[in-house]
Formats: structure tokens, C-alpha cells, sequence
């Protein structure tokens, strides 16, 4: 009797499943991949938003302002006042806030800068005057 070629029924469930894990572990590792990026565009954009303020405006008014947006803060490129989400500063769901202390007629002495990261803790950044 003749031999028959080609793959048994076992042979081709193990190469499925061996396929399917490694798909499974390139889409996590992608979906891992993308939010360190977005982390990565948050941090780029609390850095941008803190210099402007100490750099430009304070050096400018010697204070901090009450609220920032790109009418009081026109240095820094706009599409940083939105997150990676979608949405922009002072709207409750972003995932930037601007908290300013000690304020008296709109004038602030302090601040505070922070970004809600995916994989890391906050990004926080202080005033530094």
C-alpha cells in the first residue's frame, strides 16, 4: 500500500494554534507600543505648555496666569492643547490639567502641570519661579 502525502489534521491545529499566539503577542505588544507613544505626546506636550509659561509668559507679566489656552499662550504650537484623545485642556475628561494656586485678580503665583499617563504615573510638572 502506497503511502499518503500531505499534513494530518494535527499537524495543521498545531500550526493554527502556534499562528494565533504569535498574532495574539504582536497585538499586544502593538497595542503596548502605541500607548507609550501617546504617553510619549503628553509628555512632549506638558513640556511645551511649561516652558511657554516660564520662558515666555512669566518673563513677560512676572506671573502665572489664571487659565492657559492658546489666547493667553500663542508660542507654542496649537495642536498641543489637545490630547491624544481628542480632547483639549480644561475640558474635565482630558487627560492634561492646569491647576494654578495662590491667585489673586487672575494673577497666580503658582501652578501646576500634569498629564494622566497609560503606562506610567502621572507627568507632573511644577512652576519654577
Amino acid at each position: 500500500m502506497k503511502a499518503k502525502k500531505g499534513f494530518t489534521v494535527l499537524e495543521i491545529v498545531i500550526v493554527a494554534v502556534f499562528a494565533t499566539l504569535l498574532l495574539v503577542l504582536f497585538f499586544i505588544q502593538k497595542s503596548n507600543i502605541d500607548a507609550m507613544e501617546r504617553d510619549e505626546d503628553r509628555k512632549t506636550a506638558i513640556n511645551a505648555m511649561y516652558y511657554a509659561l516660564e520662558e515666555s509668559f512669566y518673563k513677560d507679566h512676572k506671573y502665572y496666569p489664571e487659565t492657559i489656552s492658546e489666547d493667553n499662550i500663542k508660542v507654542i504650537d496649537p495642536a498641543l492643547w489637545t490630547d491624544p484623545n481628542g480632547i483639549n485642556l480644561g475640558d474635565p475628561a482630558s487627560s492634561y490639567s492646569y491647576e494654578p494656586a495662590d491667585c489673586t485678580d487672575g494673577k497666580c503665583k503658582e501652578y501646576t502641570l500634569k498629564a494622566e499617563l497609560e503606562k506610567e504615573d502621572a507627568y507632573i510638572k511644577y512652576n519654577r519661579n
